[in-house]
């Protein structure tokens, strides 16, 4: 009999923490679940945000026009004249003066938006110098940047060439002014 005693309150024991654990799981699950009209207030807005993005991408798209590769041409501020041939001696001391910061000959990070990655890309194209880069078309600059990879589709080269003329022929204020002027691609 005794061993029977201690085996129900054994059973008994366990059923009652079980049955109390259970509904004390019960209500702590349902206080972290949120309720339906919680679930369907957020998925309202997340359509609404979804919404907004395909409308942002809309325009863009837009914006490319017909064909989303190809870039853009530049226009050149009317203020800014550019010389048909190489007039001048590279003066490291004025582009010093200029730009606050020694600068090297044909170092194509001075352009506004071409950083180390990208200038070793131009590299492996053989343009090394600013004159090759003032010679080279803006949909070949974006072949470049496409060789690298889809990291730099972000970037637009429309400015880069023409940059790079006005570097080669030693305009330093005007290239430091039109680079302030466009800091960051931002126009």
């Amino acid at each position: 009999m005794d061993w029977l005693g201690t085996s129900t309150w054994y059973w008994l024991c366990l059923a009652i923490t079980g049955i109390v654990s259970g509904i004390l799981g019960y209500f702590f699950g349902r206080s972290d679940t949120p309720s339906i009209s919680d679930k369907s207030l957020e998925l309202n807005v997340l359509e609404i945000e979804n919404a907004k993005l395909k409308s942002d991408l809309e325009t863009c798209r837009e914006r490319l026009g017909p064909d989303p590769l190809k870039t853009k041409s530049f226009k050149l501020d009317p203020e800014i004249k550019l010389s048909t041939k190489r007039d001048f001696i590279f003066n490291a001391d004025k582009a010093k003066v200029t730009f606050g910061k020694t600068i090297t000959e044909n170092d194509l990070k001075l352009i506004e938006g071409i950083g180390p990655k990208i200038e070793k890309l131009f590299h492996n194209f053989n343009i090394k110098t600013w004159k090759d880069l003032s010679e080279t078309s803006v949909d070949k600059c974006q072949e470049v940047l496409n060789s690298g990879g889809s990291r730099y589709r972000i970037h637009d080269p429309a400015s880069w060439p023409m940059q790079a003329k006005m570097a080669y022929e030693g305009h330093w204020e005007q290239l430091f002014n039109w680079q302030e002027k466009h800091r960051a691609g931002k126009y």
